[in-house]
């Protein structure tokens, strides 16, 4: 749904309807959003205020209410302007490019999230629908879903790197503010590939979707708005290791489109993690990394904290595909490393280094 001519509709995999559990990371995914919910309203720019066109035509307007969330990415580039006025004029690129290139008589989806976390209207009428918790405008976003799912486009391409943290957990909020509205359960948020053969939303932002899913349940449970949060894979501009580490496709427990791994050996070869803390304090540390018995039982991860570095080891042989908590630990602010999986290990096996999630608590 670009509003470039960068396609993201490549050809990859059919249609894969979900199996989701009743509960994932210890949060029940309610089959529907709890009545008493209280999900703030979060801030949605309507199409006036970002400037939109008027639609060519008609839109089309159903009384039923949608019965599920996709979602998509621009396939755009992974700009750094995340300002307001960066935003609006994405949210104006794509509709001309829905509206003059493909012809459609409006913008494809109903809402946009920037890179920086801003929220738009996409189609008309979509807000309006929204805020009244019935009926929707059909939209143009997936064949054979346009009259029962919300369609969001995330700014940027996910193939192999994460959304910015502002982009997901403003993603998370809307989400859980969509369930509450129209009582769609949080196992009810796909990715566009689910129903179309297409890349979209990107390998790395579709293995975030189970997350998704827990953390829109959780502020559906009463926990809130979501917290400071980042998510470093192997393949973000974060990480960096030495060519002593491979990159591997061969577990599909993985963090999004690959994993680096490396012998053990003892020297000083870690692969580091880096990120932008915006303030000094407490911070929740996870590690995701596909598990096998001939991976490292004993792989060392180093945490460097306000104090100093800390090392915590971790069993990669078993407990991989899910985040696995390291520990809570103070960090300063700014830019710097954050954590670093060593190569010095007595353990035999390959150690991996695949993704880092850091949470402010």
């Amino acid at each position: 749904m670009s509003g470039t001519p960068l396609s993201r509709r490549n050809v990859m995999r059919g249609a894969v309807l979900l199996g989701i559990g009743a509960t994932a990371g210890g949060v029940e995914l309610t089959a529907t959003a709890p009545a008493s919910a209280a999900v703030p309203t979060p801030t949605i720019a309507s199409c006036a205020t970002w400037g939109a066109r008027n639609p060519s035509s008609a839109l089309t307007e159903i009384s039923t209410k949608p019965n599920k969330i996709l979602v998509h990415h621009t396939a755009g580039p992974n700009t750094t302007d995340y300002s307001q006025a960066h935003a609006f004029a994405d949210c104006r690129s794509i509709q001309n490019y829905h509206m003059d290139h493909n012809g459609w008589s409006d913008t494809g989806q109903h809402f946009t999230i920037s890179r920086g976390g801003y929220i738009s209207e996409g189609r008309h009428t979509s807000l309006a629908h929204l805020r009244s918790g019935s009926g929707m405008v059909v939209g143009a976003h997936a064949p054979g879903q346009n009259d029962q799912a919300i369609g969001i486009e995330n700014e940027g391409i996910y193939t192999s790197v994460a959304p910015p943290a502002a982009l997901y957990n403003q993603l998370v909020a809307f989400c859980a503010y969509i369930c509450q509205q129209y009582g769609i359960a949080p196992t009810k948020i796909y990715g566009h590939r689910d129903y179309t053969a297409t890349q979209c939303p990107g390998d790395v932002l579709y293995s975030m979707l189970p997350q998704l899913r827990v953390d829109v349940a959780a502020v559906l449970n009463g926990g809130g708005t979501p917290s400071w949060t980042t998510t470093i894979d192997n393949g973000s501009a974060g990480f960096t290791a030495s060519a002593n580490w491979a990159v591997s496709t061969y577990s599909t427990q993985r963090y999004g489109a690959d994993y680096h791994y490396a012998n053990p050996q003892a020297i000083s070869d870690p692969a580091y993690y880096a990120a932008n803390i915006p303030a000094e304090g407490n911070y929740k540390i996870e590690t995701w990394y596909p598990a096998n018995t001939g991976y490292n039982a004993t792989t060392p991860y180093i945490i460097y904290t306000k104090t100093g570095s800390q090392n915590v080891v971790v069993n990669q042989q078993s407990g991989g595909g899910a985040w696995k908590s390291l520990g809570t630990f103070t960090l300063t602010a700014g830019s710097h490393n954050i954590v670093a999986v060593s190569r010095w290990t007595s353990g035999a096996g390959y150690v991996i280094a695949d993704a880092i999630r850091i949470t402010r608590v």
